[in-house]
């Protein structure tokens, strides 16, 4: 079967991501759309997230996040998984925490980001290998925004990408596979936000994107606002008809995420009028592609 002709149900995608939650909060709908559709899809999860804060208020008194983060966040990972359809692997690194303060303290010895880079990807290569991916979906060189895990799940998604296929580069880990095409996730696209923020205004709500769309204009020493994304859109996958799993995939996520916060703030209703699209870039492809593409795997069937 050459590269051109691949049905539906032979396609696989994989998402590497930093911490179970980024899942649903980047590229979820376009997920939950390909599963539908026959692809199989799968999560490379980096680290267990036992690092994160409670950001529900209403999960402040809950007992288990407090006792074992990592084990509650293993359960929410699972229903997210259940709800858009796809499969999910932990790569099993700690993860990191999101260092704070003027100077920044020193990352937790053992965390994801501090790993050597050919440790940190020997997992994702052996998954790779395995799993047989034709696209890969991973974070620009910021990380998306600059978490330490964020920015070495870039840094071992490319590695990867890069690696799996030659059978010189981590020898005894699996059958060498070279996916064909690599794409970065642009959640934080400003074209995205601005026009949520216009469809918000324009119907007379409050929009809580106004803040961020200034901060992208100023320097942010703190590093809580993405800077602004330096990559194009090459590629709109047009899911708005998953908005909805991919808001219940992020309720999943109980302790990291606020039904009632910044993810909700737009219904999925306007949200398809606005802005029904899913953006990427494309990085690397080794098949011919024509840009702008509409389809993660143009080229490929």
């Amino acid at each position: 079967m050459t590269a051109s002709t691949h049905p539906p149900a032979s396609l696989r995608l994989l998402a590497v991501h930093a911490h179970p939650d980024d899942e649903s909060s980047k590229g979820a709908a376009t997920m939950a759309m390909y599963a539908a559709s026959g692809v199989d899809v799968m999560v490379a999860t980096c680290t267990d997230g036992s690092r994160g804060d409670i950001q529900n208020p209403a999960m402040e008194v809950a007992p288990h996040p407090k006792r074992d983060m990592a084990g509650a966040r293993y359960l929410e990972m699972a229903q997210a998984a259940k709800v858009l359809g796809i499969r999910q692997r932990w790569l099993g690194f700690v993860d990191s925490g999101l260092p704070e303060g003027d100077p920044l303290p020193p990352l937790p010895p053992g965390s994801f980001a501090l790993q050597p880079l050919e440790r940190a990807t020997a997992p994702l290569v052996r998954l790779v290998r395995e799993f047989r991916p034709h696209v890969i979906l991973s974070y620009d060189e910021n990380g998306g925004y600059p978490h330490p895990d964020h920015i070495m799940a870039h840094r071992v998604a490319v590695e990867a990408f890069e690696a799996a296929g030659d059978p010189d580069r981590y020898p005894g880990i699996g059958e060498p596979w070279m996916p064909s095409k690599l794409y970065y996730d642009r959640a934080f696209s400003p074209e995205r936000f601005r026009a949520l923020h216009f469809a918000l205004e324009e119907a007379g709500l409050q929009s809580p994107y106004a803040e961020r769309l200034a901060a992208w204009l100023e320097t942010d020493a703190e590093g809580h606002t993405p800077p602004m994304p330096k990559h194009q859109t090459t590629t709109q996958i047009d899911c708005g008809d998953y908005f909805e799993a991919r808001d219940d995939a992020l309720r999943a996520h109980r302790t990291q995420v606020d039904p009632l916060g910044f993810f909700f703030a737009v219904s999925p209703e306007m949200q398809r009028r606005a802005w029904p699209w899913e953006d990427y870039t494309l990085v690397n492809s080794r098949v011919q592609t024509d840009l702008p593409e509409k389809d993660l795997f143009a080229g490929l069937r």
